[in-house]
């Protein structure tokens, strides 16, 4: 666990996770040049409970923090947690039980619900409820180019596992979305339970609100590199299906890469405009199309309505919802 000025939420999270059902674990906390009574508060731990080890870094940011600490690992398994929030009393139990009857080449996951002292967003709840879902089923990875499929921090996997996906070795945010795609990358099988292990404190100092690392721009750029890099079938022609705002963004990324590919758009205003130097065409033109690779961009619940049916009368395709 990494963190930084984390004195608010630092006791409540520490207490759930030294009252565990399973006990014999370790914890190695990184504290990230904090300026707040962080350090004090992690010391008073460590002293109560020998099972904590605070870890003092050189360097800056999560993912040396991160690193710093796995370095520092010596257990069989691996998870992360974070600072501000909360495990339920049997998470630690729970994934351990999952991943010793399964054995290597899995990633546990739990479920996860979202708390806070103010009014907590619908998008949060939603992004949970989709999450769960997906856990529920062991279905994570089907949705990957959405958003962050596993909860950064309500995960378990064999060290040797751990270590095959890279660890926390790779320099790229967001580094939990990063590691999850190598997760997938490296042949990982997920197994999850609809059992609610993990609480998500929501509030205004969350890293994710106000750190450029964890802008769309950068989870942009993630999928772009492992679709490419891991998805991208060659034989196959590429089709960009949207050119509102993201979908324009994700043609500049794909721009980049010298990638070849169609453009279609259900906005009769952009049909036969230019845009990038590439001629947008109707959305029927994948029903003349041989089998494709199928990016969708499309944002609205309305068009994501006809979106849905389009799919379901085009099995020759590939589609990857990117929203």
């Amino acid at each position: 666990m990494t963190l930084r000025d984390a004195e608010r939420y630092l006791d409540p999270c520490l207490d759930s996770i030294s009252q565990q059902s399973y006990e014999d674990w370790e914890l190695l906390v990184v504290d990230d040049h904090s300026t707040d009574r962080t350090a004090e508060i992690m010391s008073l731990w460590a002293d109560r409970d020998p099972r904590i080890r605070p870890v003092q870094v050189q360097g800056r940011g999560i993912i040396h923090g991160l690193r710093s600490g796995y370095a520092m690992a010596r257990g069989d398994f691996i998870t992360r947690m974070d600072g501000d929030d909360k495990m339920s009393h049997d998470k630690l139990e729970t994934l351990l039980s999952m991943l010793q009857h399964k054995g290597r080449g899995h990633v546990a996951v739990g479920s996860v619900a979202y708390f806070s002292e103010e009014t907590l967003g619908d998008g949060y709840k939603s992004y949970a409820a989709w999450l769960n879902q997906l856990t529920r089923t062991s279905d994570n990875f089907d949705e990957i180019y959405k958003e962050c499929v596993i909860p950064s921090p309500c995960w378990m996997m064999h060290q040797e596992d751990f270590d095959v996906c890279g660890g926390f070795e790779r320099d790229r945010y967001p580094e939990d979305y990063d590691l999850v795609f190598r997760m997938k990358k490296y042949g990982m099988k997920v197994i999850g339970t609809e059992k609610i292990l993990h609480h998500w404190r929501d509030h205004a100092y969350r890293t994710s609100r106000h750190d450029p690392h964890y802008s769309d721009n950068t989870f942009l750029d993630i999928k772009v590199h492992y679709f490419i890099e891991d998805d991208r079938v060659r034989s196959m022609p590429l089709v960009l299906w949207g050119a509102g705002k993201k979908g324009k963004a994700l043609a500049t990324r794909l721009n980049e890469t010298k990638a070849t590919y169609k453009w279609i758009t259900s906005n009769e205003n952009k049909i036969g405009k230019e845009i990038y130097g590439i001629r947008l065409l109707p959305q029927e033109t994948l029903r003349e199309m041989p089998p494709s690779q199928v990016i969708i961009m499309i944002s609205s619940p309305d068009d994501r309505a006809e979106v849905a049916h389009i799919i379901s009368t085009l099995p020759q395709h590939r589609f990857y919802p990117w929203m």
